[in-house]
């Protein structure tokens, strides 16, 4: 049965201050209110429009519910080491093989050393109970789903089971994980499961996988969970260690499949490449997900949505890659050794290169947002765009990197962000954007605290450094058009700037705010400088 149920977070508008990760950044609300305030909050309050989308354009995936079949049908197959013993019809036990050839609903208990083979009708929905199983097989998988149309895991309550395989598996292996399965796959239940991938993968489906519930605990020589049309999580408690990818779906071939869903549910994640690794899309719209990674964080070959839940990557080269990003919602902890966020690898981008536009974007409308990264911090080789959500960026110390990076425009109509980071690749948001800004090149360093003060002696914004830092760029809608402000650290003047002015940075977007682009750097060049 393909369904999906998708979960919109409520996401409140007018957060005036942050904590996360230990940074602070508070804004003070001023006496009037510009129109770019409606516009933020408007776009705030519009949150998961693109998520939806992104899900819309994807095929439904396939879950078994618990409400489709009782447990009241269900007929016993008791393990005993060696072999099995059970009275329903449709199973037969071969030396340690336990095959199961009808639909129905079978009640797994006890050990065995050997392996449980469904090899149903393709029509047939296979349910297991695994009601305190430990099986192990030193050939191939403990649970290999052969034929079906759909198959479904269910732990039993206050059931404990464990599940592990072969050490290696050959290159032709057709079935390669601890919990493998040919058919759609949901595990559900209230129990638990551990699962030890020895050879290859923890749990494959090379269709739809699902996780309803249940406490999760995989280690896998490569991948922890595949599920290669698509890989959801509903709830449950999940602890992933990965050889390779912790969650990945990876079906190229066909349109609409080969993304990863998160709408609920606790996951933590760690892996030898990326948390999170989709050949389409990856979509966040609930729950609680943890990641170090020592490749990318979380990487979309196509989209990449973030529309709710709490998202903490502790680790990772880049912390979130795609193509085309959105963060509409959510709290977001973000730590990078290179880009926190990067929006790349679009078509253009694979045919050209340099310093140009390729059509990437990355858009944020709502949300918390904090990003500490060793290479840039918010990077699009195309567009970006912010409309709303707090943001709070601690870029890099060196000058080859800046804590915003675009290639093309970069226009702010709402939201508060805090861009702090080195001076050499310095950006700011192009001229023409509708809310204001202020860049200054500031230095200081880790544990200072800093404020933007206005004319009047008023702090407009406050936070407490992360790293040594070079540069300052801030937005929200208390930043008057033309105004003038002072940035002081440790009580000390370290720069004064105009609303709108940009730095003498490096290199930056055609157009925009600091730099070595056409009409960038200090006003000189059209569309550059002060906001005409």
């Amino acid at each position: 049965m393909r369904t999906r149920r998708l979960i919109l977070p409520a996401i409140p508008v007018g957060v005036a201050a942050i904590v996360l990760a230990g940074c602070a950044v508070t804004a003070t609300p001023a006496d009037t209110t510009s129109d770019t305030t409606a516009t933020g909050s408007a776009a705030s309050a519009s949150t998961a429009v693109s998520a939806e989308a992104i899900l819309a354009a994807n095929e439904n995936a396939t879950v078994v519910r618990d409400d489709e079949w009782s447990d009241a049908d269900a007929v016993d197959i008791e393990l005993t080491g060696d072999g099995a013993t059970t009275t329903a019809s449709g199973v037969s036990v071969a030396g340690s093989t336990v095959t199961i050839s009808e639909a129905g609903v079978f009640r797994l208990s006890g050990s065995l050393e050997g392996s449980v083979v469904v090899s149903a009708a393709d029509d047939a929905q296979v349910v297991l109970i695994l009601d305190g199983v430990d099986i192990s097989n030193a050939d191939g998988p403990a649970v290999n789903v052969v034929t079906a149309d759909d198959a479904a895991v269910f732990l039993a309550e206050g059931s404990d089971n464990t599940l592990s395989d072969a050490s290696a598996y050959a290159e032709d292996a057709d079935a390669n994980a601890a919990l493998y399965s040919s058919a759609d796959l949901t595990i559900s239940g209230t129990g638990t499961l551990t699962v030890e991938g020895n050879g290859n993968d923890g749990i494959t489906s090379t269709d739809d996988l699902a996780i309803l519930s249940g406490t999760i605990s995989v280690r896998a020589a490569d991948d922890a969970l595949r599920g290669k049309d698509s890989l959801s999580i509903e709830g449950g408690t999940l602890a992933l260690d990965a050889g390779g990818d912790a969650l990945k779906s990876d079906n190229a071939e066909e349109e609409g499949r080969g993304y990863i869903l998160i709408e609920g549910g606790t996951v933590d994640a760690t892996a030898d490449d990326d948390g999170l690794d989709a050949t389409t899309d990856v979509v966040v719209t609930g729950g609680t997900l943890s990641v170090a990674a020592t490749g990318d964080g979380l990487h979309a070959d196509a989209s990449l949505a973030l529309a709710g839940g709490t998202v903490v990557v502790t680790e990772s080269n880049e912390a979130v890659e795609g193509v085309d990003i959105f963060i509409e919602g959510g709290d977001i902890d973000l730590t990078a050794s290179d880009d926190g966020i990067n929006a790349a690898g679009g078509a253009a981008a694979a045919t050209g290169g340099g310093m140009a536009d390729s059509g990437e974007t990355l858009t944020i409308s709502g949300g918390t947002l904090v990003v500490d990264a060793g290479g840039d911090g918010l990077d699009s080789n195309g567009s970006m765009t912010i409309s709303g959500g707090t943001i709070t960026v601690f870029g890099p110390t060196d000058s080859g990197n800046g804590a915003l990076d675009t290639n093309g425009a970069f226009t702010i109509t709402g939201g508060t962000l805090l861009a702090v980071g080195s001076s050499g690749m310095a950006e700011s948001p192009d001229a023409d954007s509708a809310q204001a800004w202020v860049a200054a090149l500031a230095s200081g360093s880790a544990g200072d605290e800093v404020e933007l003060v206005d004319s009047s002696g008023t702090t407009v914004a406050s936070f407490t450094a992360e790293k040594t830092f070079q540069s300052v760029v801030f937005s929200s809608a208390e930043i008057l058009d033309g105004a003038a402000y002072t940035v002081t650290v440790d009580g000390e003047t370290a720069a004064t700037a105009t609303e709108g002015t940009a730095t003498e940075g490096g290199m930056g977007a055609p157009g925009g705010g600091t730099g070595g682009g056409p009409g960038g750097g200090t006003g000189e060049g059209p569309g550059g400088g002060q906001r005409p």
